[in-house]
């Protein structure tokens, strides 16, 4: 499944319009100067590792069945384990990169959070939660004004 890593390795190249290397070397230098390019390099790290897991335990599974008469047994069962889960990391790693990469994702800000972020705090007074206090000479609830 070298494609799942190969599609987003495409994706994340477009987005940011240089190589996975450039990018790779350009995060590495100035960590801090796009946050979101330094997630992606992050996870797509992650996400490579993760692939050559899955990698590994499917050619042990391969040789395992290869020199396995008819029934499996235990320890190739095992394997078979292990590489679905290797396919679940692999797969939850990729929805990562998949979801860093998508600006209009469920659970991003959207633009007014991004725009009060940028410019800070808000400015102006903030709307009140509870009622202004009466003045002493307001008549009581409930009561009418004698003429």
């Amino acid at each position: 499944m070298d494609d799942v890593v190969g599609v987003l390795t495409a994706h994340i190249e477009a987005r940011f319009g240089m190589g996975i290397d450039h990018l790779k070397a350009a995060v590495t230098a100035s960590p801090t100067a796009n946050s979101d390019a330094t997630d992606i390099v992050k996870w797509h790290g992650m996400l490579l590792e993760s692939q050559a897991t899955l990698d590994r335990a499917e050619d042990a599974l391969v040789a395992a069945l290869e020199s396995q008469p008819s029934e499996v047994d235990d320890p190739t069962m095992e394997l078979a384990h292990r590489v679905n889960a290797a396919v679940a990391v692999r797969d939850g790693r990729a929805m990562v990169v998949r979801w860093l990469l998508d600006p209009n994702a469920v659970g991003k800000p959207g633009l007014a959070a991004r725009m009060l972020a940028r410019f800070g705090q808000r400015q102006g007074p903030t709307v009140p939660t509870s009622p202004a206090p009466r003045p002493a000479t307001a008549p009581q609830p409930g009561r009418t004004l004698a003429r």
